[in-house]
């Protein structure tokens, strides 16, 4: 027989489908008042979100990028690749980004298309800006498409658009991340209720990528020993 509580345990974790953001919470709490603030929304445009960032003096530059995930994906030279990213994204203006809502559209890039993303959204955000995204952590399956997501009142999110069809999730690591998004430096990551992992990204100053790329060209190497 099983021990008592054995099924239980074996039991499919069940996510809620609204889970607490405390990160997004802590994002929007940070927004100074007495400023203008630049936001880039990587997802579609939502009325709760345009109302969220109205009380602040805000100016919104939404880019629905779902749709391209494949074609990013499927690029092959970088220079291309680089191109297909400028032609997505604003340009780069006067006003550097402040604050960038990624939802969960990283999981959909692959490694190549993430930083090339993340390095041009890095050369649009000031020093000290954010970045917001959702990574798959716990599960090996995602849903095959990007969600739809939008901030409850409650500072919950809720994806507005889930779909029964599924695909591999890379399950990137904070390393994976560092490593992408080179122009970024993890501020502070939670775990939420869904099996997410919630992250912060703050834009790093020039200085302290100089040092960062002076601490891997300094870092010592393992020669291969002559057979």
């Amino acid at each position: 027989m099983e021990p008592l509580g054995a099924a239980t345990a074996r039991a499919e974790f069940v996510a809620p489908a609204t889970p607490h953001a405390p990160l997004f919470k802590a994002l929007i709490e940070r927004i100074d008042v007495a400023r203008r603030v630049i936001v880039l929304d990587l997802g579609a445009a939502h009325s709760r979100t345009l109302e969220l960032f109205g009380r602040f003096r805000c100016r919104i530059e939404i880019v629905d990028a779902r749709s391209d995930i494949e074609s990013l994906n499927g690029v092959v030279e970088s220079p291309d690749l680089e191109a297909a990213v400028a032609a997505l994204l604003p340009q780069a203006g006067a006003e550097p980004l402040d604050v960038v809502l990624c939802w969960d559209l990283l999981n959909y890039l692959d490694r190549r298309a993430l930083a090339a993303l993340m390095a041009a959204v890095a050369a649009r955000t000031r020093p000290g800006g954010f970045a917001h995204a959702l990574i798959v952590y716990l599960e090996t399956r995602m849903p095959a498409q990007p969600g739809d997501y939008v901030s409850l009142e409650d500072f919950r999110l809720q994806n507005l658009g889930p779909t029964p069809a599924e695909r591999t999730a890379p399950r990137y690591s904070p390393e994976d991340l560092k490593l992408c998004m080179p122009g970024f430096a993890i501020d502070r990551g939670r775990l939420l209720g869904n099996g997410m992992q919630e992250f912060l990204f703050r834009r790093k100053a020039a200085l302290e990528q100089g040092n960062d790329s002076l601490a891997r060209s300094s870092a010592p190497r393992t020669k291969s020993r002559a057979r």
